[in-house]
């Protein structure tokens, strides 16, 4: 009978894309920080175009501790730690940036307060005496990242500081248990997983710095922080409503402004009939929502070269057809004697609803 290797104490997650640099230096940090610790590392790659994945299988060739989950078709980060986690047979699942921000020293003292049994969730905070979020960008980053903590401790039934954190750790079963209501879409996993628990976590916060970045890109964005909200906006709507259906309805709303904005210059600017100036307004709120919807709605399936353009008369043909559908059902039910304001709302609902099933199947279904 073969013999086995036992499963490591701890598995570390890393949700990458375009960390190829980073790699070979992460493990180097892992293998000083985990002395004594029997632990695995997980790259969860994105099918990044800089050899990410070939860079951590270069490694894994001679050191077993390191593995590679290469993901082709889909994106995202949450997506991307529950799969990494999912694969761990360890007792617990840290999860860590790939870019060399985190300070890798702070797993030893996380795990050590999940051993007593005491803590659910350990977190690395920059907010707590004794962090440091210096690594940051710009004031931008700092405007975004501070913004979105103060609105996620709104909500949250446990106290923490740093709930914007990509850096923690908690034991595997709890993961798994959580796994089940996890959003599983947008960047910051740990808000996803402090909500999804049916009775608050007992979460210990250890100090941490936050360091510049050395290669790469920073991934912290304002649409980060759009799909941050939409997240939110999830959990509180006990998600009855998909995060995605959520996005698309509050472009839309976005689009309707749009679509104003236009009319209300080109009836001032232009002598064109009104038919013809709501047509071109039209074209201009179709173009806006289909970029925005690209870049936050469908982020994790975002179009590019060839299929964006296709990607784009697909979606005007769509929403062509969700406006008739729109206008037909609100002027049946308007005839029938409906409240003119129910009339339109229905339909315009309708409409909503037509887009956006047909779009996710159409415009941005999985490759």
């Amino acid at each position: 009978m073969m013999d086995r290797m036992p499963a490591p104490e701890l598995t570390v997650v890393v949700p990458c894309y375009n960390e190829r640099p980073n790699v070979a230096p992460m493990i180097a940090k892992l293998d000083a920080a985990l002395a004594g610790i029997a632990w695995e590392v997980v790259y969860v790659d994105d099918n990044s175009p800089d050899g990410t994945a070939a860079e951590v299988r270069r490694i894994a060739q001679t050191d077993a501790r390191v593995r590679c989950i290469r993901r082709v078709g889909r994106r995202g980060l949450a997506s991307a730690v529950i799969e990494g986690a999912l694969s761990s047979s360890a007792a617990y699942v840290a999860v860590i940036d790939g870019d060399l921000q985190h300070d890798e020293t702070r797993l030893p003292v996380m795990l050590a307060a999940l051993r007593t049994g005491e803590v659910d969730l350990a977190v690395a905070s920059r907010h707590v005496e004794g962090g440091d979020n210096a690594g940051l960008a710009n004031q931008w980053r700092h405007f975004l990242s501070d913004g979105g903590i103060w609105l996620a401790q709104r909500f949250l039934p446990v106290r923490l500081t740093d709930p914007m954190s990509g850096f923690f750790m908690l034991p595997r079963p709890l993961f798994e248990e959580l796994a089940h209501g996890l959003n599983g879409q947008g960047f910051k996993i740990l808000l996803d997983l402090v909500l999804s628990s049916p009775a608050p976590l007992r979460v210990r916060e250890v100090p941490a710095t936050f360091s510049e970045r050395i290669a790469g890109e920073s991934k912290l964005d304002a649409l980060v922080m759009i799909q941050f909200g939409g997240l939110l906006l999830d959990k509180i709507c006990g998600g009855l409503l998909p995060l995605r259906f959520i996005s698309f309805g509050l472009v839309g709303g976005l689009g309707i402004l749009i679509h104003l904005a236009i009319l209300a210059s080109l009836r001032q600017t232009t002598g064109l009939e009104f038919e013809v100036e709501q047509a071109i307004a039209t074209v201009f709120a179709m173009i806006f929502n289909f970029k925005l919807n690209n870049s936050i709605t469908y982020r994790d399936q975002r179009l590019r070269g060839p299929r964006l353009w296709r990607g784009l008369l697909l979606f005007m043909l769509v929403c062509g057809v969700g406006a008739i559908a729109n206008i037909g059902i609100a002027n049946v039910l308007y005839e029938s004697h409906t409240n003119w304001t129910a009339a339109g709302a229905i339909g315009a609902l309708i409409g909503v609803v037509w887009n956006y099933a047909v779009s996710s199947t159409l415009v941005w279904r999985a490759r």
